[in-house]
């Protein structure tokens, strides 16, 4: 299975206002819509994490660049990416005339950090600090995005090593969050072999048993990543099957 871990950056909007609080800004106000800036991106297991922003090449090459890695991909993890990074980029698709990437399934850690845990915060930066993962590149706030849009040379190397470095965090707090994920793209579905659901390993152990209203299962947990999960066929089955092999 090929995963795609992905954060991206985007400029504010620009619009003209008449005070500082409590505002409501009309469309004839607004005088520019934010859009994708850069965007950082890696495969799951891979070393080298892409780049591309709009300092060092255009807009529209670089849009095409992450719609040609989403489209290859069968996942993408990202942190609050099903609000706020696949709808931002799916709007730059159609702004452009690209049509949909091929069908992936995301997985959005900010939904794992909300339904599992009880964080004080469930910011990216917050819970790697917690979990002792390393911290988000820190950088000079909102004037940082705006020294980027003036094309500052130096921002943007700032604004490079802030974006890649959340991905390094992104994939660090996957790993360590993998087992507590619900609905993961399971890997059996990629592999001839019984793996792991959710980190593909073989290293699967039989543990205890699974009971519903109609059925007993073959309860399972991963020695790699600690996810429980279960076999497909109920033991009746399961039984009948073996004694039809052994005959």
């Amino acid at each position: 299975m090929k995963i795609l871990l992905l954060d991206i950056e985007t400029s504010p909007n620009t619009a003209h206002v008449w005070g500082l609080y409590n505002q409501n800004v009309s469309l004839n106000q607004l005088m520019e819509s934010s859009y994708v800036m850069c965007w950082a991106a890696k495969w799951l297991g891979d070393e080298e994490i892409h780049f591309s922003s709009m300092m060092e090449t255009t807009h529209r090459k670089m849009i095409k660049n992450i719609h040609a890695l989403l489209d290859e991909c069968d996942a993408c993890i990202h942190y609050n990416g099903s609000k706020f990074d696949i709808p931002t980029l799916n709007k730059e698709f159609l702004l452009l005339g690209l049509t949909p990437p091929s069908p992936y399934k995301e997985i959005d850690l900010l939904k794992t950090s909300r339904h599992k845990f009880k964080f004080p915060s469930n910011k990216l930066d917050y819970v790697a600090q917690a979990l002792g993962l390393g911290e988000k590149v820190k950088h000079i706030g909102h004037e940082l995005w705006i020294r980027c849009m003036n094309k500052d040379k130096d921002a943007w190397d700032m604004m490079k090593e802030y974006n890649i470095q959340d991905v390094a965090l992104l994939e660090k707090v996957y790993e360590r969050m993998l087992a507590w994920i619900n609905n993961h793209p399971n890997h059996n579905m990629h592999s001839e072999d019984c793996v792991c659901p959710n980190c593909g390993s073989h290293k699967v152990t039989k543990q205890g048993y699974q009971r519903t209203n109609t059925n007993t299962y073959q309860r399972v947990k991963c020695k790699n990543c600690g996810k429980w999960g279960r076999l497909k066929n109920p033991i009746k089955e399961l039984r009948k099957l073996e004694s039809v092999i052994s005959i």
